[in-house]
């Protein structure tokens, strides 16, 4: 799974707010009383909590789809979140961005896909793989 990164977040033109209802959605039966809005949200200060440190990438492949990520996705990254066993990471593979689940077994780092097809990919104090960001939020349509 490869990715494109697209911008630092700080980078983003002024805050948009969106309403927000007061009560959650259903997914079973709707309520007709509770229509009445609780104010507004911005994306920016739902999403991003380290703006100079946050990125964007677009994510190519299906390699992360069993964590429901999948190919046309953005990715909302932050650098300044710290990697650790079982978080989904961009990083630095061969010269390529990627993402995979960052793992440890022992002594020993994986950046491990979500999907059975790929194969784990080790990470040495040798090699020239490295973790760029911990991926924080995943935006994708329905």
């Amino acid at each position: 799974m490869r990715v494109t990164v697209l911008g630092l977040a700080e980078d983003f033109l002024s805050p948009v707010k969106l309403p927000v209802f007061r009560s959650g959605v259903r997914a079973g039966f709707p309520s007709p009383a509770d229509d009445y809005l609780e104010g507004n949200i911005c994306l920016q200060d739902l999403l991003i909590e380290h703006p100079q440190a946050t990125f964007l990438v677009r994510i190519e492949g299906d390699s992360m789809r069993e964590a429901g990520i999948f190919d046309g996705d953005i990715a909302v990254v932050d650098r300044a979140l710290t990697p650790t066993h079982g978080k989904i990471v961009v990083a630095v593979v061969d010269g390529d961005f990627t993402v995979k689940r960052l793992v440890y077994r022992g002594c020993r780092c994986f950046l491990v896909s979500a999907n059975p097809e790929f194969p784990d990919i080790e990470v040495s104090a040798c090699s020239e793989n490295a973790v760029w960001g911990v991926v924080a939020h995943v935006i994708h349509r329905c």
